[in-house]
């Protein structure tokens, strides 16, 4: 007899798998990428449907529920939230992905060592602990990593750290073989017990400027783990979702590890962070009146801008597109100029740019407009600061050497506008500031362009 009910439930998450697909594409590009949440909102939509139709599944009410509580504080966070704040919420809302993963081994895996009629294959326990070991570490670790991002918790070193964290990181998979063999609820539980406890060890002594990498990571961990957890349960939507994350994830990591010039493993092992330094740099900062810089915009030909976090911070992006419109208007060549890594996620400044209705066609990335740089007349840097510093390619000390950066110190001038004279967020003092083309026009970014804008209307 033919089962519609199955042949329906086999259909939507193919559809639903198809919908993720056509998202995550969509995701690609700025210009189709909000699209792209609701095609993969859509697919969700399907796929969660869809799971209501087995006849085995109990509680429906407890399920709705939890679905509709878990929505209304996605959707009211997720309005509230700054986009400064974003990568906190990507990184706690990421790790909720993976500990739901781990939770869903966990039931099958329970059943197992207390039901002596329940019956899974070596295989499929296999795989269930190892979404159980990957998804552990991708909750607490993302967990921890928004705690970090939150400056709520400072790198955290102690001896021997890396050694005991592959230990313990050995002993959970251990524990796993021996669960194998025993069906012990005790090894069990401990075994997740250790396996939450590495999450939390792997993140803690990661430096902030490599955090952003962490978290994509995370997310390719909790992709795996959804799509091990899939094969475990026989559900083809879980296990196309999973794998289309981990992949994507993994990609973007090492996307992002390229883009900085350094291997995973020294991201993942190494101590860069707040607490090292490149050479010192010799000579002083020299700051510019607001009014000044405003004055010398009108009398140049080209300017290139170059967004970064503490643009984000001042909200000052429709103010810098307003300023950039005005100088347009008087014939000024006007570009943006984007780093993969500025600010604190991959297409943070993207994002930011297009919200305030930056054409597509003026954006640029580092590729593009580095062997123009030298032939600009003014680059106005908006609170970046790795990514525009000299030392990556001059100071073998420095921990961000050989990291590809934008040259804004070859344009004939450079606006470095900044609220203070700090390091950036990796810590290391930026040789830019100090070099004698640099101009530093202190304050919050949007009170500045504000002014320049006001500047340049009254002439």
């Amino acid at each position: 007899m033919i089962n519609y009910i199955d042949i329906i439930i086999q259909v939507s998450y193919f559809a639903a798998a198809i919908l993720f697909i056509v998202g995550l594409k969509r995701m690609s590009s700025p210009k189709t990428a909000a699209s792209g949440i609701y095609w993969a909102g859509a697919g969700m939509l399907v796929a969660t449907i869809a799971t209501f139709l087995f006849p085995e599944i109990n509680n429906k009410i407890l399920i709705i529920a939890a679905i509709l509580l878990s929505g209304i504080v996605a959707w009211v966070s997720g309005k509230k939230v700054a986009l400064t704040a974003m990568p906190e919420m990507i990184a706690m809302f990421n790790g909720m992905g993976g500990g739901a993963a781990a939770g869903i081994a966990a039931v099958e895996l329970i059943k197992l060592s207390t039901d002596t009629q329940a019956q899974m294959p070596v295989v499929g326990i296999v795989l269930a602990l190892l979404g159980a070991l990957i998804g552990s570490i991708s909750f607490t670790g993302s967990i921890f990593a928004f705690i970090k991002l939150r400056d709520w918790l400072k790198n955290i070193y102690f001896p021997m750290q890396q050694i005991i964290n592959l230990t313990i990181f050995i002993g959970g998979i251990g524990l796993g073989i021996a669960f194998v063999i025993t069906h012990s609820l005790t090894l069990l539980i401990l075994f997740f017990i250790v396996s939450l406890l590495y999450g939390i060890l792997m993140t803690i002594p990661i430096g902030g400027a490599d955090m952003p990498v962490v978290i994509s990571l995370y997310n390719a961990f909790t992709g795996l783990a959804v799509a091990c957890e899939g094969f475990v349960l026989s559900n083809i939507s879980m296990i196309i979702a999973g794998t289309l994350v981990g992949s994507a994830g993994s990609l973007l990591t090492l996307l992002m590890a390229k883009a900085m010039n350094r291997s995973l493993t020294n991201i993942l092992f190494s101590r860069f962070g707040v607490t090292e330094q490149g050479g010192s740099i010799q000579g002083e900062m020299k700051s510019m009146e607001i009014e000044d810089a405003g004055y010398t915009l009108s009398y140049v030909n080209s300017v290139v801008i170059v967004p970064g976090y503490g643009m984000a911070v001042a909200q000052a992006q429709q103010k810098v597109w307003e300023l950039a419109q005005l100088l347009m208007a008087k014939g000024i060549n006007i570009r943006f100029a984007v780093h993969p890594l500025a600010g604190r996620m991959p297409g943070h400044m993207n994002v930011l740019l297009a919200e305030a209705g930056v054409p597509y066609d003026l954006i640029f990335d580092i590729d593009e407009i580095n062997d123009d740089l030298p032939n600009t007349d003014i680059a106005i840097v908006l609170g970046a600061n790795d990514v525009v510093n000299p030392s990556a390619r001059t100071d073998k000390s420095s921990p961000i050497y050989g990291m590809p950066i934008l040259n804004v110190d070859y344009a004939h001038q450079c606006f470095v506008i900044k609220r203070g004279k700090g390091a950036g967020y990796s810590g290391v003092q930026n040789a830019l500031f100090f070099a004698d083309k640099t101009k530093m026009v202190y304050g919050d970014a949007k009170d500045v362009i504000t002014k320049m804008i006001q500047v340049l209307k009254e002439q």
